[in-house]
């Protein structure tokens, strides 16, 4: 056999020539896009994203690299329209957009984000698949490149990320060292190498098996990776937490007649807390006015805190220098403020706003134009701890975490996931924050206000929660660590530079024969 630069690969025939696109060949790459999501929270069928990423690989055989762009963009778009069609509760249920115009909105919107998928399949077809080396690394990086373009282009959309399957995998011992994304190059490498075994003639079918061994390994070794402790608990006593979950409905959040209700549900809800607790949480945006203009009951709220000697962080906006923040704030108990880094597009901000507001009422909900807050901002202080914030969406960002979760003594996060309704979203974004904890070795305070809410341990496993959409308080207590793991020191960095090598490495190798035009 002839040498190959991938060591994960085998020679097999000629690629060349390409096959029209049958209706059969998009039906199936439509519903492996479709089971991708379900390889994720909540129904964490894990080896679906093994499964989907060979069925694309197979998918893409023989298509010439136009038509590996339009299979993509179908695999893509059923990708998103099964995994994040929940944004239409925000758009119809909370956006007051009718149906007739919020449906094809989501759609649209799905169908944009598939264009990813399919300029992956694109780059995959034309410069990878049919080189002498690098066929199924090639296949790993690319993907896994397109991931991290998804995670930062127009702000960025950072969901369905195929490594957030891995979770409660032994696999995820990796997670510590490489990531998040690392563990979508394995998923994908995973898929890309069992696509190879089951298309290669009988002939290779002994060497094709290289690849499936090689991940079979590296699944095995996380197993061991897991018995690793990155960070060591801190010689201090526990904090004791008591969280608020409100359970206010999003059409009522805002509405004035409901002001001095939601005043009164956390004066009561938190008096019941104060004298159990070392601090009091409220969830982001919990009371629904701007900081100075709810002075008074701030004031009021932090005599209680004191009288109790007890803290009160609390999502609160805010507004400096003619610029508004959504920002996580410690009113009593300690110190700081910080404003959220990571806006949500149409929902926190709105692109073009001069052009398009007042279009329909999605683009005029209420504190719609944040300002972003600074990149260098520090930790939040309590009682001496140190808490690394985070609000809401931001949670996604695993390399913005990484950086905030240096010097800290634990990770903190506070949302308002009544946007996502009874839908698969909380389920998907808990997850998140559960990798967040476990890439950083740290224990994590999760506070939402219709749920999920909940203590994570620094593993990524959920220690304790209350039930969703009920009025209710998490008690609870936290674990200060100390150290940082591979990833908080070097965050995604290695990962990306890896893929590109790799990708470049393909590139360059001689090919096997003329690539499809």
């Amino acid at each position: 056999m002839a040498f190959s630069l991938d060591p994960l690969s085998v020679n097999t025939p000629s690629l060349a020539t390409p096959s029209p696109i049958k209706f059969s060949r998009m039906l199936f790459l439509a519903l492996a896009g479709a089971c991708l999501p379900l390889s994720l929270a909540p129904f964490d069928w894990w080896w679906l994203g093994v499964l989907a990423m060979a069925a694309l690989v197979a998918g893409l055989d023989r298509s010439s690299a136009k038509h590996s762009f339009f299979l993509g963009w179908i695999f893509g778009s059923a990708s998103f329209l099964t995994g994040v069609s929940w944004v239409y509760i925000a758009i119809h249920d909370f956006g007051a957009t009718p149906a007739y115009l919020a449906i094809p909105m989501t759609a649209i919107f799905c169908i944009f984000l598939g264009v990813v998928p399919a300029l992956f399949c694109y780059a995959y077809s034309r410069w990878v698949r049919d080189g002498r080396g690098g066929r199924i690394l090639g296949f790993a990086a690319i993907w896994v490149l397109c991931e991290w373009l998804r995670g930062w282009i127009f702000t960025g959309f950072p969901w369905l990320y195929l490594g957030y399957s891995q979770l409660h995998t032994p696999l995820s011992g990796w997670s510590p060292v490489v990531g998040v994304y690392g563990l979508s190059f394995w998923v994908a490498l995973s898929g890309a190498a069992l696509a190879q075994f089951l298309i290669a003639p009988n002939k290779n079918k002994l060497s094709s098996a290289v690849p499936l061994l090689a991940c079979a390994l590296l699944f095995g070794q996380g197993y061991l990776l897991k018995q690793t402790e990155w960070t060591q608990a801190k010689d201090v006593a526990p904090l004791r937490i008591g969280a608020v979950q409100s359970n206010i409905s999003q059409e009522k959040k805002w509405a004035y007649t409901q002001y001095w209700a939601t005043l009164e549900l956390y004066d009561q809800a938190s008096e019941k807390l104060w004298a159990d607790a070392d601090l009091v949480i409220w969830p982001e945006a919990a009371i629904p006015a701007l900081y100075h203009n709810a002075q008074s009951f701030f004031d009021y709220i932090a005599e209680r805190a004191a009288a109790n000697d007890s803290a009160l962080i609390t999502g609160v906006p805010t507004r400096f220098d003619e610029n508004m923040y959504n920002s996580a704030m410690v009113i009593s108990g300690g110190e700081g403020i910080y404003h959220k880094q990571r806006l949500v597009p149409f929902g926190e901000y709105v692109p073009l706003g001069q052009y398009i507001h007042g279009l329909l009422k999605i683009f005029d909900l209420p504190l719609s134009s944040f300002s972003r807050g600074g990149a260098e901002q520090s930790h939040l202080a309590v009682k001496g701890w140190q808490l690394a914030p985070s609000i809401c969406y931001e949670i996604a960002y695993p390399d913005l975490i990484a950086q905030s979760a240096l010097g800290s003594d634990v990770l903190f996060t506070i949302s308002n996931d009544a946007w996502f309704g009874h839908s698969i979203g909380p389920d998907q974004h808990m997850q998140m924050a559960q990798m967040r904890a476990l890439e950083n070795g740290r224990e994590l305070i999760r506070v939402t206000s219709t749920g999920i809410t909940a203590l994570v341990d620094h593993h990524g496993n959920i220690r304790s929660r209350v039930p969703s959409f009920t009025e209710t308080a998490l008690r609870g207590e936290v674990h200060a660590r100390e150290g940082s793991t591979p990833f908080t020191r070097y965050g995604s960095t290695p990962i990306i530079l890896l893929c590109f090598a790799l990708i470049l490495a393909a590139r360059i190798w001689p090919r096997q024969s003329p690539r499809p035009s």
